[in-house]
């Protein structure tokens, strides 16, 4: 197997074993996915499904929503609400990413063995990514399985990274 080509990217991730509970871990990944989104999410679905939002401006739409869900977060933490996810055994952080790999910072993967992580995405809005991925090696790691909308943020996520290490690149010399 040839090196994947990776990029620098300051993320971590939980994840444990996927076969310790792989209903729950299903489960909370089908949770993190665009089907099962907040209200205010599906409400704007339904707004732009009927036609609703034709004559609004989509950016300053998005940031009304997503004041929204600041203000719900907001009201979560005052009544000290915590959303429910799954327990994972093992955290860590990731050194760098690839567009279908990921490397650990430490050596903490069984070579062969499947994973469920979730990830932090730090993009706005940030929100948690579910994961499925097998260990290649003791810290290297390939995707396999990730929902549409997160794969093409974390597509994104990589490019604005490598974007930021060849500008920093730029600047040194």
């Amino acid at each position: 197997m040839s090196t994947p080509r990776l990029v620098q990217a300051p993320i971590s991730i939980c994840f444990s074993e996927a076969d310790i509970d792989k209903e729950v871990y299903e489960r909370e990944y089908q949770q993190l996915s665009e089907s099962d989104e907040d209200p205010i999410s599906q409400w704007l679905k339904l707004a732009k499904a009927k036609g609703d939002t034709r004559e609004t401006d989509p950016i300053l739409l998005e940031l009304v929503v997503e004041l929204h869900r600041k203000i719900d977060s907001l009201e979560m933490f005052l009544k000290d609400e915590v959303p429910s996810r799954v327990s994972l055994i093992s955290s860590c952080a990731i050194e760098s990413i690839g567009f279908e790999y990921f490397k650990m910072e430490s050596e903490v993967l069984q070579e062969g063995v499947i994973y469920y992580g979730r990830i932090e995405m730090p993009i706005y809005p940030k929100h948690d990514v579910g994961v499925f991925f097998q260990a290649k090696d003791s810290s290297l790691a390939k995707i396999i399985k990730m929902h549409d909308r997160d794969e093409k943020e974390w597509n994104a996520y990589l490019t604005a990274r490598e974007r930021v290490l060849i500008r920093e690149a730029r600047e040194k010399r």
